[in-house]
């Protein structure tokens, strides 16, 4: 029976360097303002090698923004992986347009591009591609598919700050990029988002979307701080377009400088501790990694919401449940499955957002991309595919190793476990 051990997953880090930023923002009542908020940004695209960063008060605001900066608008369509947090697709309903939900690959659990192609359509205006569970998505093909197709790109980072694809940061591939900052994340602030971007056109675009207060350029908006170049834009400044007010407190900000500061040390002890546990699994029948090879130069990040693969065909077509609940048994986190099928979900079947007698998903007159069960095999069999393994914040290798164990236990002896 594996010991609990609380302290290895502990979550963020905390001290009185966050403690001390936090308190001089409340002291001098300064919650919501911008100097900090400006500082973090831009210390956030110098991390990414980004040109624009844009605090918000959310992921899922970020995403809202970026997705309108892009273009998507009534009866537009947006292509999304349906194994994800509902924010990465959900957003496109609330502008009236329809998600055609595409399947993901069952060794990355990540938006596979075979299936991408065939759902360009007329009026396709972004593909959302979600490095899920820390995995980087596979950008070459993504952007190929995209550019010959003049289809703009999402990136939703939330999963997978840091991480690596070939080499370079995830985040930094498509033309703009959004994150979850929340208090469970790798990258945890408190209650926050950001969008990078290197298009000056699409970062001002997001600011008009909702930072009402960081546009200049009408008598309605005298001395602040971004000259808005587009007069499209230039004329509505000082009212947020999105009706929305996307800013970020500051107190958040002022923990996020103190956490980028200290992150690359604190992700590089997850990545080490994450490695140990799958190396000691390596060879373990019925149960793979949910990382890239190791020769790949990609990386998990901070590998957020931790997975492994589950092949129940050499385990005697053991369920996955009933696997994750032998090694339970065994004192070690383990559940089936990840997300649930977003394309399954009523919401992007029936719900009449705007109250127009039908369906927002084809209110608009956009074509029907509605999805039933059997439509996406992958995505609808993750609780056979998938299960969660424990999210090591620190590199213990005794602790880590009688964690592996629960696993190859259940493993190796899953002949008591089948039926006679």
């Amino acid at each position: 029976m594996t010991k609990e051990r609380p302290e290895l997953f502990a979550w963020p880090i905390v001290t009185a360097e966050d403690e001390q930023a936090v308190l001089e923002v409340l002291r001098r009542g300064a919650m919501s303002g911008l100097d900090v908020t400006r500082q973090f940004e831009r210390e956030m695209a110098d991390w990414m090698g980004m040109k624009y960063a844009l605090g918000c008060c959310n992921g899922t605001a970020a995403i809202l923004a970026a997705m309108w900066a892009c273009g998507v608008g009534a009866g537009d369509e947006v292509i999304c992986p349906s194994m994800t947090y509902w924010a990465s697709a959900q957003p496109a309903l609330t502008l009236g347009a329809a998600v055609n939900f595409a399947d993901i690959h069952p060794d990355t659990l990540c938006l596979d591009p075979a299936d991408i192609e065939h759902r360009i359509g007329p009026r396709t205006r972004l593909i959302v591609a979600v490095h899920y569970a820390g995995y980087p998505c596979p950008m070459d093909e993504i952007m190929s598919i995209a550019r010959r197709h003049g289809v703009k790109v999402l990136e939703d980072a939330s999963h997978a700050h840091g991480g690596l694809y070939r080499g370079q940061m995830v985040g930094t591939f498509g033309d703009i990029a959004a994150m979850s900052l929340m208090s469970g994340k790798s990258l945890a602030i408190g209650e926050a988002g950001m969008i990078l971007t290197n298009d000056q056109t699409l970062f001002e675009r997001c600011v008009a979307f909702g930072h009402y207060e960081r546009t200049v350029g009408t008598r309605w908006a005298p001395g602040v701080d971004l000259q808005v170049s587009d007069e499209s834009l230039r004329q509505y400044a000082g009212l947020p377009l999105g009706a929305v007010k996307h800013r970020l407190n500051q107190t958040a900000a002022a923990m996020g400088r103190v956490q980028l500061r200290h992150y690359g040390e604190r992700m590089a002890e997850i990545q080490s501790a994450m490695n140990r546990f799958w190396d000691l699994l390596e060879g373990t029948p019925g149960i793979r990694p949910h990382r890239p090879p190791k020769d790949s130069g990609s990386t998990m990040g901070g590998w957020y919401s931790a997975r492994g693969l589950y092949r129940g065909e050499e385990l005697g077509g053991l369920p996955c449940a009933r696997f994750c609940e032998a090694v339970a048994a065994e004192g070690a986190p383990c559940s089936p499955g990840a997300n649930s099928p977003l394309h399954l979900h009523p919401v992007f079947h029936t719900l009449d957002f705007f109250r127009m007698g039908r369906p927002t998903m084809v209110s608009f007159g956009q074509r029907d991309v509605r999805q039933g069960p059997g439509s996406l095999p992958v995505s609808e069999s993750i609780g056979e595919i998938a299960f969660s393994i424990p999210w090591f914040k620190h590199d213990d290798p005794e602790a880590i190793a009688e964690y592996a164990l629960a696993y190859r236990k259940v493993a190796e002896q899953v002949d008591a476990l089948l039926p006679a």
